[in-house]
């Protein structure tokens, strides 16, 4: 009983204090400062649009007032990096070859017509099928923040896109991101100037911190968390599963997609961005639980939102571009 006297104050001493730090981040934290502040992203240059991760998809993206384009980035034979979302080019393109097995002249060119990944039985189409070259992209859009996820562990590939973000001086406005913790590891020993997002491990870790109450007491790293909204998660990836269950989608909204979360890492300038969101009600949704940013395949769809909404309103402009561009 005695030990029972000593222990509850302890625990509401501590309840207490996580909760005023919860909400007061500042206290213990330097609010984290950014080049960028994105609240309109686009999913592999808005691939519901465009054919995806095509120069012509980045340009209509930014013709819709976006302030971010996403993309994933491979090594082709000849060591160009180039934007691609697979390594693979079957699904793409409909030939079964990898892209670090070709020189980047003998990349074959995307399908005419693609369906769009996060929203089943629709399709994009689009005049330009050539695979994009990083390098066209940082000289067509030099300004604008960009957000390169690596998936494999090949440290070449690092360098090379470290070395094109600081040739074109965008180490403030290019983030590093993987849902792989070890090869977020070697991104940010490959460039550590670059600013970086979560990986999938250290989301769940800052879920765990978040209902320990120790996430106001731990410094974090990153400048983003990227993180699927869970409805979209059910929706693509396990339709007719168990996780189609209202009750199962609905429980796991409310744990992982939680606003006082979302608000600390606000609060230390950490910017949220919940994504694939191809439908109002999932924009809606995504705004409502706290995120600071929407990503989409869509940037038309999500301009008109947040307009029509008065959320962040995007000032629409052409693609900024270069002398050599003209």
């Amino acid at each position: 009983m005695s030990l029972l006297y000593v222990l509850l104050p302890v625990l509401g001493g501590y309840t207490f204090t996580s909760l005023y730090l919860l909400k007061n981040p500042h206290i213990l934290h330097k609010k984290k400062r950014s080049a960028f502040y994105c609240t309109h992203i686009s999913h592999r240059g808005g691939c519901g649009e465009r054919i995806e991760s095509t120069i012509e998809a980045f340009e209509n993206a930014v013709m819709q007032g976006t302030e971010m384009l996403e993309m994933d980035c491979h090594l082709t034979r000849d060591e160009y990096v180039v934007v691609s979302h697979d390594e693979n080019l079957l699904r793409q393109t409909g030939q079964d070859v990898n892209i670090s097995s070709l020189d980047f002249q003998d990349l074959p060119l995307y399908k005419e017509r693609m369906e769009v990944l996060f929203y089943e039985g629709h399709y994009s189409t689009g005049t330009d099928r050539k695979i994009a070259l990083l390098e066209d992209v940082f000289r067509k859009f030099p300004e604008l923040p960009v957000s390169i996820e690596i998936k494999e562990n090949n440290k070449r590939l690092m360098q090379k896109v470290s070395d094109l973000v600081k040739s074109y001086d965008r180490e403030g406005t290019t983030v590093w991101a993987s849902m792989d913790n070890t090869i977020m590891r070697e991104c940010r020993r490959t460039n550590a100037s670059m600013p970086y997002s979560f990986s999938m491990l250290r989301g769940v870790l800052v879920l765990l911190l978040f209902y320990t109450g120790l996430l106001p007491f731990v410094p974090l790293g990153e400048s983003l968390l990227q993180f699927y909204l869970p409805r979209i998660m059910n929706r693509t990836y396990f339709p007719g599963g168990i996780l189609a269950n209202r009750l199962v989608v609905s429980l796991l909204e409310k744990v992982t997609m939680r606003r006082s979360l979302f608000k600390h890492l606000a609060a230390r300038g950490i910017q949220v961005h919940l994504f694939v969101c191809n439908e109002e009600e999932d924009i809606k949704a995504a705004i409502e639980v706290g995120a600071t940013g929407v990503m989409t395949d869509y940037p038309t769809l999500l301009t008109t939102y947040l307009c029509k909404n008065k959320f962040g309103l995007i000032p629409l402009s052409p693609p900024s571009v270069t002398a050599d561009d003209q």
